[in-house]
């Protein structure tokens, strides 16, 4: 159980892992083992493991599936005239990649699986026609569904039970041999970007396996973070957080950089590294290659898209790219904080003041909050749906984000990454999602929050999605949750208070007896008019410039997350949501933290420090930074040691926050939205009854811009001036997010916007 985790070359050396050198090399202690075991016998008692019944049952399916696409490709072969001989020579192959890949499947869960094919074998015909054809004409095949228009075209099925997920890679092959390495960069040559897609899975599962130095204290590890994640609400990628492969990719770096540990104490490392770790610093286990096919990789230096990446976590097989675009500054904002209770956590037990149960303790999300989002969706049919059903949640992060831009970050949101239904209503489910006020910032009286246009933009870009049908209705209404409905809960019965004494619980009182109780207080917040002072907004844009004037290089300044945003204003009009909050507060239910860890500012390099020499890697080589053989080190200098690793060599690149939601959208979906010229599709859902009024607010929008502005009651800013504080608040941060190359002859065209703000203000004055 404690073997060195340190894999070794042909020469019997052993050989580093990761982009660094290991934090510790420190074997376990007899504590480690006891607790690792504990840990071992929770999962155990979890049910995360399957029986050895349902192992076999897979491995006969996986056995049969192949046998299957083998007789496939042989009779598409004969089909399209090929000589006996090349019949005879064809085959296809079946692999598999994700949770099951990688040993940490639950039972019941699905098999993601890929069919490798050769070069006659085509996609839509031969796939999704003829191997759809003999899957629906066998008995032991039920729930046939095919996704051909996705992102990764799929086919998804039941086979004997066991849900099965299929990719389909056609390689430019005649023949497949049975000994095929997939993990070579050469079988992405003269392949069509949905085999590259759809090859990625099996590559980055099999790197991943590679880079980690003791296997089975991963998989351990893996389960133990994937359980946490999924108790605390943080396990959903399309949610806005992270999902399967985000976990084993952050695991696996803690695995590199404490190689001999078990899982107790890679457990406890992975929440002290990611507590302090200063995003958007990239999780990395190995260089990124350039590769020689000429393939985008993620590389924030030359794609501008990769800028706005808050999280990035990279896939280490080429072409390495982000596999975690998906997270917004809220979602960001909540992970964090688990962290930190994560890592607390992890410190109480080893003062033995906390267990296992006390980590896993789910997630409070129906009492974390006063006020919620409702979005209910229903369809005429099962089928449609499981449709509507995945559009609507592939939209979800765009109601996050506007949200947080058009209330400027101080309205938070939080995603509940599950779905509930009413049994009472035939085909329809529920989504929720927290609403709270910035946790930090005074309340100024009267101030307000209105989102009514934002949902109504929301439902509206919701209902063009290109495969709607009558019946697909979608209905948005704030509730409070003295209101929540009865269905969320287990049984349909709402649990009385609370009295069993959780983590959070009592963190929450030790805070108000500390004298913390201000984070804490109940406040008013009113979700039906954010009245932004223009005065205010006009301190804000002066302010923005003496802090532009007063820096001694514009080129050093890292802007904070989501700081400025689009200046823009809502509409008050009758919208599909009328609502009204009429309290929100801190989240009473954890410690209020700041949104990122207390840390050194960010410590950006320029560029130019980043070789591309085949490969994307620091120039900054670190020796051992504590080999230690018998103990683990101290906190204290394994916090050093993580700092060490956080000053790799990249930039902060978020250019400007607000808009990463027109950059990236759920890849399955991106194509099935409906557009109408000038015209969006008119909602076809009633206006929702809220528990209070709508107060009549007289407010104005101009659509036709990107900066609005609303115009105070007196008659307020003129145009002129309006725009130029747009402009400059919006220069600046165009300005602040370029990266820029002191060395470099051409001017980035968002330093020439700052520059023209600057000449518009001095012209202004």
């Amino acid at each position: 159980m404690g073997s060195s985790g340190l894999s070794k070359s042909n020469n019997g050396q052993q050989q580093r892992l990761g982009i660094t050198e290991p934090i510790s090399l420190g074997g376990p202690t007899d504590y480690d083992v006891i607790k690792t075991r504990e840990l071992e016998k929770y999962l155990q008692d979890a049910g995360l493991y399957e029986n050895q019944e349902e192992a076999v049952g897979r491995e006969e399916v996986l056995g049969r599936l192949d046998q299957i696409v083998k007789m496939w490709v042989k009779t598409i072969s004969r089909a399209k005239g090929l000589n006996e001989q090349m019949v005879q020579e064809a085959n296809a192959k079946i692999f598999t990649f994700g949770s099951y890949r990688l040993g940490v499947h639950g039972p019941g869960a699905d098999i993601d699986t890929l069919c490798v094919g050769p070069r006659h074998a085509s996609r839509d015909e031969d796939f999704f026609g003829e191997l759809h054809k003999m899957l629906s004409e066998m008995p032991e095949v039920t729930e046939l569904h095919p996704v051909p228009d996705a992102h990764v075209p799929v086919m998804k099925f039941k086979f004997n039970g066991v849900s099965i997920d299929l990719l389909y890679a056609k390689l430019a092959l005649w023949a497949i041999p049975e000994d095929l390495d997939i993990s070579q960069e050469s079988i992405l040559h003269n392949v069509d970007e949905q085999t590259v897609r759809s090859l990625n899975g099996c590559r980055v599962t099999d790197q991943i396996l590679r880079l980690v130095p003791n296997i089975q204290n991963f998989r351990t590890t893996l389960r133990c973070m994937r359980l946490w994640a999924k108790c605390r609400g943080v396990y959903s990628n399309v949610a806005g957080f992270l999902g399967g492969i985000n976990w084993a990719l952050l695991v696996a770096r803690i695995c590199q950089l404490f190689p001999n540990a078990l899982p107790n104490m890679l457990v406890s490392r992975f929440f002290r590294v990611y507590t302090q770790w200063r995003w958007p610093n990239p999780v990395l286990l190995c260089a990124i290659e350039e590769g020689s096919l000429g393939l985008q990789i993620w590389d924030p230096r030359r794609n501008p898209k990769d800028r706005f990446h808050l999280m990035p976590i990279i896939t280490p097989a080429y072409p390495c790219m982000n596999s975690s675009y998906n997270v917004s500054s809220s979602t960001l904002r909540i992970m964090t904080e688990e962290f930190q209770r994560g890592n607390e956590i992890c410190e109480a037990m080893e003062a033995s003041k906390a267990n296992w149960d006390t980590l896993f303790e789910p997630y409070p999300f129906f009492e974390a909050y006063k006020n919620y989002l409702q979005i209910d969706i229903s369809a005429e049919n099962a089928d449609d749906l499981r449709k509507w059903k995945g559009w609507v949640e592939s939209r979800h992060r765009q109601l996050t984000l506007k949200i947080e831009r058009h209330t400027y970050g101080m309205l938070q949101c939080h995603p509940h990454p599950g779905d509930f239904s009413d049994k009472s209503k035939p085909f329809h489910c529920s989504y929720f999602m927290g609403l709270q006020r910035k946790q930090g910032v005074p309340v100024n009286e009267g101030e307000q929050f209105d989102i009514r246009l934002t949902v109504e933009e929301f439902k509206q870009s919701v209902n063009m999605y290109t495969l709607w049908k009558p019946g697909m209705f979608i209905h948005v209404s704030h509730v409070k949750r003295r209101n929540i409905p009865n269905f969320v809960f287990p049984g349909g019965v709402r649990p009385s208070r609370p009295t069993k004494i959780t983590w959070d619980s009592k963190r929450s009182s030790e805070l108000k007896i500390s004298g913390n109780a201000q984070a804490e207080k109940s406040e008013e917040v009113k979700a039906v008019s954010f009245e932004a002072d223009d005065e205010r907004k006009r301190k804000r844009a002066e302010d923005s410039m003496d802090n532009l004037r007063n820096s001694k290089s514009f080129a050093s300044l890292s802007p904070s997350i989501g700081e400025v945003h689009e200046v823009r204003n809502p509409i008050s009009t009758t919208s599909s949501c009328s609502m009204k909050c009429d309290d929100s507060e801190v989240n009473n239910m954890s410690e209020p933290k700041s949104e990122k860890p207390d840390l050194k500012s960010f410590r950006g390099c320029p560029s130019s420090d980043i070789e591309t020499n085949g490969s994307v890697e620091s120039k900054l080589q670190f020796n051992p930074i504590l080999a230690t053989t018998d103990t683990f080190t101290s906190k204290d200098a394994e916090n050093v040691a993580i700092e060490k690793i956080m000053s790799a060599p990249y930039e902060a690149h978020q250019a400007f926050p607000e808009e990463s939601e027109e950059l990236e959208d759920d890849f399955e979906y991106r194509n099935q939205v409906k557009y109408f010229g000038g015209n969006m599709k008119k909602s076809n859902l009633e206006s929702s009854n809220s528990t209070a009024a709508v107060s009549e607010e007289t407010v104005i929008s101009n659509k036709e811009t990107t900066c609005s502005t609303r115009l105070s009651s007196n008659g307020g800013l003129e145009e002129l001036e309006v725009n130029l504080l747009n402009y400059l608040v919006f220069g600046k941060n165009l300005y602040l997010g370029s990266s820029i190359n002191h060395s470099a002859t051409i001017i980035d065209h968002r330093s020439q916007l700052f520059l023209f703000a600057c000449d518009c203000l001095t012209l202004f004055c």
